[in-house]
């Protein structure tokens, strides 16, 4: 059975529900969901991973955490090419432009972005969120 991980940074729980629901939808798809957050894991456990959610929210004026999320980022776009990611994360202001600039800027790395966009939900999930998001872990596998 393959393994997919689904990484992910949570301020206020809408994005680690959103990281459960993706980790469903792995496990529909006949794989299994490894959830582990940003600070818990390095770029370097990834080397031999084919498939990896990240989840983030927006974070002050629509960019990745700065702390734990966008280092991590900035080291793992060095090995990202090839890699099938879904890319998702709440938001509570603004019109998602964090997310376009994070699947622009693993599609420029060279990741294969799932959907060619990122799933987003303002504030906590709905079920279309929850749904896209278990649709994107499905896609992983």
């Amino acid at each position: 059975m393959s393994k997919v991980k689904v990484v992910y940074w949570s301020g206020s729980g809408n994005t680690e529900a959103m990281a459960n629901a993706v980790a469903d939808g792995i496990r529909h798809g006949g794989a299994e969901a490894e959830i582990v957050t940003f600070d818990a894991i390095s770029p370097s456990d990834l080397s031999s991973d084919t498939s990896i959610a990240f989840g983030c929210p927006a974070m002050g004026a629509e960019v990745l955490e700065e702390s734990v999320v966008e280092p991590f980022i900035s080291t793992f776009e060095n090995q990202c090419a090839g890699k099938k990611l879904g890319l998702f994360g709440s938001y509570g202001w603004g019109d998602g432009q964090w997310m376009r600039d994070w699947v622009d800027r693993m599609k420029a790395a060279g990741a294969i972005v799932v959907g060619n966009e990122g799933v987003i939900a303002n504030s906590a999930p709905d079920d279309e969120a929850i749904d896209a998001c278990k649709n994107l872990g499905l896609a992983l596998v």
